[in-house]
């Protein structure tokens, strides 16, 4: 009996942690939520920045008269430079830490914002765009910052509730119309090249390095291009392409459609546009914590279904069908109204915000040691689609005057992207009853 009480007392010993390491264990902790949350702030606000010319796009294209081709084309600038710089910025990540780079990158934006209240050329704008499109460079940085903090199984969820900084979107679809409609669009980059360089104050202030979380020898821009030979990092690609790329394209185009198909105004169709941004920004940390629970796998093959739903209803136009009866013709519309398109567009922003948590959670789970290198590759696939599709669904509006040709397109991709993920995981897979 002394033997076993000998033996309980020593085994409760070794459990009892070491004095020296709980202040540092819950040191750690508190500055991993100060990094999460700083960074998801200062994410939404260069979200909000990046998306601007989603509203404000529709008086300067009355200004310059500018077609649906110029239209996308301007809307989709700041998309493209966003896309671009995730490369270099996943990189740099690696190497100097997310602190730093997300601060530099931040204060980079601030007079680009500032400049382009002065513009009153098309090239202006264009110009302008690419320097605020900066801040779409953001995610690269923060994606791996915030996940080094968190141990694997909390990754998801880190990552999820940083990337439901997209609620920026949302943000600016309230905040810049009623600037515009009160003192005009000018007001708008001015505000907000305030609100970025407060949020530049505040990041620096509350966010932590952790030398550790560097890379010793990140990998070069050209041996990031050379992953795309991976079939797995295309596949993401591809997956990220439709649920960012598409998200943010709609969020660009979203008003402005609210606008020519149902006739409403800024103020109103900004309102209603609400709708799928909201839910698409702030469900991202649930995608997170689902894919953590059930596996990236089960929740983007099921995102991808409810995508297909959801496109197929949104893809038929407004018609009049004329059928001849026994009793005459009969004539009959058939379209969706402006709320369930509105209802339809929720459910999908929805599945977007998981899909997006989910993708993510495939890197992290087979990526985990270049998680910076890989998360830029990644989304710059997924800004490029941002970048794309707005001048495509100009393109073809122009070519077939068809507003729901649009969501044709991204019908086609979830198709494309539904049938690769079957040839290379589903069939091998047992989702169903996983």
């Amino acid at each position: 009996m002394f033997s076993t009480t000998v033996l309980r007392e020593s085994h409760a010993l070794t459990e009892v942690p070491c004095p020296n390491t709980m202040p540092e264990t819950l040191q750690h902790q508190r500055h991993a939520w100060s990094v999460l949350i700083v960074s998801t702030l200062a994410f939404t606000v260069c979200f909000m920045a990046w998306m601007m010319f989603g509203v404000i796009g529709i008086p300067i294209r009355d200004m310059l008269r500018l077609n649906s081709t110029q239209f996308g084309l301007l809307m989709a600038t700041p998309i493209l430079a966003g896309s671009l710089v995730r490369l270099p910025l996943g990189v740099w990540t690696d190497r100097l830490g997310g602190r730093i780079v997300m601060t530099s990158l931040m204060a980079l934006t601030v007079p680009a914002l500032w400049i382009m209240v002065a513009a009153t050329e098309f090239w202006h704008f264009l110009v302008a765009g690419l320097f605020v499109g900066l801040a779409g460079g953001s995610f690269a940085v923060g994606t791996p910052y915030v996940a080094r903090w968190f141990p694997r199984g909390q990754q998801g969820m880190a990552m999820g509730v940083f990337g439901s900084g997209n609620v920026g979107a949302a943000l600016n679809q309230i905040v810049a119309p009623v600037l515009l409609v009160a003192f005009g669009w000018t007001m708008v980059p001015g505000v907000y090249a305030l609100l970025m360089l407060a949020t530049v104050v505040v990041f620096w202030t509350f966010s932590h390095t952790e030398p550790g979380h560097n890379t010793a020898a990140p990998l070069t821009l050209g041996a990031q291009l050379r992953m795309l030979k991976d079939p797995r990092v295309l596949r993401y690609c591809q997956y990220y392409g439709v649920v960012f790329g598409g998200f943010v394209a709609l969020a660009l185009w979203l008003v402005q459609y609210y606008v020519g198909e149902y006739g409403l105004n800024i103020r109103m169709a900004a309102l209603m546009a609400v709708f799928f941004t909201l839910p698409g920004g702030l469900l991202r940390g649930l995608g997170g914590a689902l894919a953590d629970r059930y596996g990236a796998h089960s929740v983007t093959w099921w995102v991808l279904w409810v995508s297909w739903v959801c496109l197929f209803l949104l893809s038929y136009p407004q018609s009049d069908i004329t059928i001849q009866t026994d009793i005459g013709p009969q004539s009959f519309h058939v379209g969706l109204n402006v709320y369930v398109f509105t209802g339809l567009m929720c459910v999908l922003g929805v599945a977007w915000a998981f899909g997006r948590a989910s993708v993510f959670k495939y890197i992290s789970e087979d990526y985990s040691g270049n998680l910076g290198a890989i998360s830029g590759v990644v989304g710059m696939a997924g800004g490029l689609g941002g970048f794309v599709l707005p001048i495509l669904f100009g393109v073809l509006m122009d070519l077939t005057g068809v507003r729901s040709s649009a969501f044709m397109l991204l019908y086609a991709l979830v198709w494309m992207s539904l049938i690769w993920m079957y040839l290379a995981e589903v069939r091998r897979t047992d989702v169903m009853n996983r």
